[in-house]
């Protein structure tokens, strides 16, 4: 059994390490992923030239803490053993939990191209646990209610230097609609650039690969058409 969860871990993590992408963005696409594992709901309420805004439903998301670091992928690979130490028993109840997708990093940018950044790593935690999940040190959990996001999808694995053009795609395809205005009111100013990156995909799926930006806003207003 020890050596099936260190080969798990093995190939989970593999999907972390950062190489080139094949394609560039689109949107509209279904990660193949989310027909073998569990991934959160969401209902699609717009799309247009390189973006769509989906509503997530209410859910549960296991998270580490501030993760500092200059790099996203580093980042990502250390919360990342977390949250795999705790879906593997590692938490209050010794309970083993489904791997999900998508893993979901929480970007909030530093001021400088040297400083470190602040990152918060999480996993969806699966319906059947979402009502009594079990917590672990220096781990959190996270209940989020509907939840507004607007969406930028990019192919290939992850890397430090596409992340923030991705980042900044998003935005400006969203320039002159409701939903920046949305976003902007809900993230005043500084708070305006932080993003999440959502990852998806095993490491040995090397075509069809599906990554996203994600934005999220609190729609006051009723933008829904």
């Amino acid at each position: 059994m020890a050596a099936l969860g260190i080969l798990k871990l093995s190939f989970l993590l593999t999907s972390l390490l950062p190489t080139s992408n094949l394609i560039n963005s689109n949107v509209g696409v279904f990660p193949p992923t989310c027909n073998r594992i569990e991934c959160p709901s969401y209902d699609l309420i717009d799309s247009g030239d390189g973006f769509e805004v989906r509503r997530y439903n209410s859910s549960v998301w296991i998270s580490t803490q501030f993760v500092d670091d200059i790099s996203l992928v580093d980042a990502t690979r250390t919360g990342f053993l977390q949250l795999f130490d705790y879906i593997q028993g590692g938490n209050d109840k010794q309970q083993k939990i489904e791997m999900t997708a998508p893993v979901i990093t929480e970007v909030k940018p530093s001021d400088g191209p040297f400083c470190a950044s602040s990152f918060v790593v999480s996993f969806y935690v699966p319906r059947e646990n979402q009502a009594n999940a079990p917590s672990a040190d220096h781990l959190h959990l996270q209940k989020w209610g509907p939840t507004y996001v607007a969406v930028r999808q990019f192919s290939g694995f992850v890397k430090d230097e596409d992340v923030g053009e991705e980042a900044a795609a998003l935005y400006a395809s969203l320039s002159g609609t409701v939903w920046l205005d949305a976003i902007e009111k809900s993230h005043p100013g500084a708070d305006t650039t932080e993003y999440i990156v959502a990852q998806y995909n095993s490491p040995f799926e090397f075509r069809n690969r599906v990554n996203e930006v994600w934005l999220t806003f609190d729609p006051k207003d009723n933008f829904e058409k």
